[in-house]
């Protein structure tokens, strides 16, 4: 019996291309096909349980960008998912939110709470005045209309920033 050493197993990802060959799977497209995994474990109408599992969801999805994303959760009133939509997408350390869109969307959802959602690509998680201020800006504008503002999300790497947690919301 002969034994196998265990480079025998190194286990390399293979996808298929256009014209059905099978080649080594480059960082990108593993990264594309993870985000598609995350995508399909928060479908419409299923409820986070907790927020270890909207942190996961969110490093997952936000965690690797290069520029700024602000997205919004829209949940109804049992915080079940009604869509996750990215917003504004900005340069490396800014974008532009208009909180008159994050109305619009929540109620073209009949959305009754949502979760505001932005990353970091710099790595600090630490939020801005600017954060802040927004934060304090479309929870006045969606209070007018009947949709709570839950918590915002800062994600920077790994790292998971919850005004809730800290008490900014």
């Amino acid at each position: 019996m002969s034994q196998l050493s265990s480079s025998s197993f190194d286990a390399t990802l293979m996808v298929r291309d256009a014209q059905g060959r099978y080649l080594p799977a480059t960082a990108d497209q593993i990264l594309e096909a993870a985000r598609k995994v995350v995508e399909q474990k928060m479908l419409r109408g299923v409820p986070f349980t907790s927020p270890a599992e909207v942190k996961e969801y969110l490093i997952a999805r936000l965690a690797g960008l290069e520029h700024e994303v602000f997205a919004v959760i829209y949940l109804d009133a049992q915080h079940r998912v009604l869509d996750y939509v990215e917003m504004f997408r900005g340069t490396v350390s800014q974008t532009s939110v208009y909180p008159r869109e994050v109305v619009k969307h929540a109620l073209s959802r009949n959305s009754s709470a949502l979760l505001l959602v932005h990353n970091h690509p710099s790595g600090s998680a630490e939020p801005s005045r600017a954060d802040e201020h927004l934060t304090q800006t479309l929870k006045s504008a969606l209070s007018l209309v009947d949709v709570r503002v839950i918590d915002h999300l800062i994600v920077a790497g790994p790292t998971i920033l919850s005004f809730a947690e800290r008490g900014l919301i």
